[in-house]
């Protein structure tokens, strides 16, 4: 994955050239106001991201991990707690619930979709679970129709894990709009990215909204009163006013990747390659492209021999992790997300991606040998 590809993983500059008058005047804007901490093209985007994601609140924090771990407190969550979520995530999702004093409580996946299975989760819900966090993994939204129901018979707050997810749809909503809370991420290689971290939570839910504004500003309700413990978790204004920009071109972006997505898999029929299947009533956004093939080993080496990026996320999954063995409870496992972390190969599908980058990604894949 050298400087000499003839096919980038991913490309940011890319995205930033194209946007480059825009992203100048939104930060020099800033820059000319001096309002760098809370200021208006924070306020701007929170409003504009809510509008986006069916919401009626949007909270601008500093990651994704931090959208996580105050949505969790925000409902609730702490010391005695459990949450169910999905070991095959990236490892902030643990790490969240783990911020919280709460035992993170891990539930299989669907083999087919690489999202949680909602007859695993309700099996795992006990008088302790307090919340879950169902991860919209690679942008593939969930079974939110069945993980909700679950959830409300059981008294359970839904947190999604939408750091992957900007735009997906499922049943005509937004993630984001799905549960108690949702979590953003973005990190600059989301489909919706900043200049360095960023995060938000979007919520329905008023005063769960203010105890997340409240949270993120070192605990303060009203100015320099401190009630509660709280953290230096604010998105800067200038990272804001970038999303500002970004958010008028992530649907024409999401419809790019959807489009790379059909090609790989039209290029890719009738081979060894299975891609994530879609939950009926979805509407996916290809955060990542993760094909799975049974020798990931010799698919790398195709597309490195071609001069062509990769990647490998999830890999190995939260309970296989050195500081998260603890997660196997007694020495469980996970055979699906197990098996997934030794199989999954992520190709290129950023928005910028030409279409003869693409058929060369597909036509080096399509000469991988069948295994015997």
């Amino acid at each position: 994955m050298g400087q000499n590809q003839r096919v980038p993983f991913l490309d940011l500059t890319l995205q930033h050239r194209e946007l480059e008058d825009e992203l100048a005047a939104a930060v020099n804007e800033t820059l000319e106001r001096g309002d760098f901490i809370l200021g208006a093209s924070l306020e701007q985007f929170e409003r504009e991201f809510a509008r986006y994601c069916d919401s009626e609140f949007a909270i601008g924090v500093s990651s994704g991990t931090a959208a996580l771990h105050l949505a969790l407190l925000a409902v609730g969550v702490g010391p005695g707690d459990e949450v169910i979520t999905v070991p095959n995530s990236f490892i902030a999702t643990v790490e969240a619930i783990m911020y919280t004093g709460a035992t993170p409580v891990l539930v299989d996946v669907d083999a087919d979709t690489f999202c949680m299975d909602p007859a695993r989760f309700e099996a795992a819900i006990s008088s302790h679970t307090k919340a879950v966090i169902p991860v919209h993994l690679y942008g593939q939204p969930c079974d939110m129709e069945a993980i909700s129901s679950i959830a409300t018979r059981h008294g359970v707050a839904v947190i999604e894990d939408a750091c992957q997810a900007h735009g997906a749809t499922f049943s005509g909503r937004k993630t984001g709009s799905l549960g108690a809370a949702a979590a953003f991420s973005f990190y600059p290689t989301k489909n919706l990215g900043t200049i360095g971290d960023g995060g938000a939570i979007t919520t329905n839910d008023a005063e769960l909204a203010a105890r997340c504004r409240a949270l993120r500003h070192h605990g303060q309700f009203e100015p320099n009163v401190f009630p509660v413990l709280g953290y230096n978790y604010r998105l800067d204004t200038i990272k804001a006013a970038v999303l500002g920009v970004k958010l008028a071109h992530l649907d024409r972006w999401n419809t790019r990747r959807r489009s790379i997505a059909e090609q790989y898999r039209s290029r890719l029929r009738n081979t060894e390659f299975t891609f994530q299947s879609r939950v009926p009533d979805t509407e996916p956004v290809f955060h990542i492209l993760a094909v799975k093939h049974p020798r990931r080993r010799a698919v790398h080496d195709a597309l490195s021999a071609a001069g062509i990026g990769w990647g490998k996320h999830i890999v190995p999954p939260a309970h296989r992790q050195p500081g998260y063995e603890h997660l196997r409870h007694g020495g469980g496992s996970f055979p699906v997300s197990e098996m997934l972390s030794d199989q999954l190969v992520s190709l290129p599908v950023f928005p910028e991606l030409t279409e003869q980058q693409v058929e060369r990604v597909a036509d080096a894949l399509s000469r991988v040998e069948v295994s015997v």
